[in-house]
């Protein structure tokens, strides 16, 4: 079970609240970090597009990735959210513990 972060960008911080609580309600996210006031430049339908958005950082494993971006689909507000995945490489081994332990569904959290 490899260790992921996934970076979601949302409309505002009550969306990315909704979104990262919904995750970790169904343990596939050990946690959810929202961070507010992320001012976005990009392009949408052949227009260039400024805003602000939040950002939801997840806590995840790799094999709980497809299902973790359909239910991320299934909660986000925006036709084609960004939902992207990057493994981590190394850390506190207790915390890594606990990540994989907090998205088991099993009997073996800690």
């Amino acid at each position: 079970m490899e260790p992921i972060f996934v970076y979601v960008t949302c409309k505002d911080r009550a969306e990315a609240f909704q979104v990262g609580k919904a995750l970790v309600e169904e343990r596939l996210a050990a946690c959810a970090n929202v961070i507010d006031g992320m001012e976005s430049i990009y392009w949408w339908k052949g227009q260039l597009e400024v805003g602000k958005e939040a950002v939801l950082i997840l806590k995840s494993r790799y094999d709980l990735l497809e299902e973790l971006t359909n239910k991320v689909k299934l909660e986000h507000s925006y036709e084609v959210p960004c939902v992207v995945a990057m493994p981590i490489k190394g850390g506190n081994q207790d915390y890594m513990n606990w990540l994989l332990a907090e998205t088991s569904r099993g009997d073996n959290r800690l």
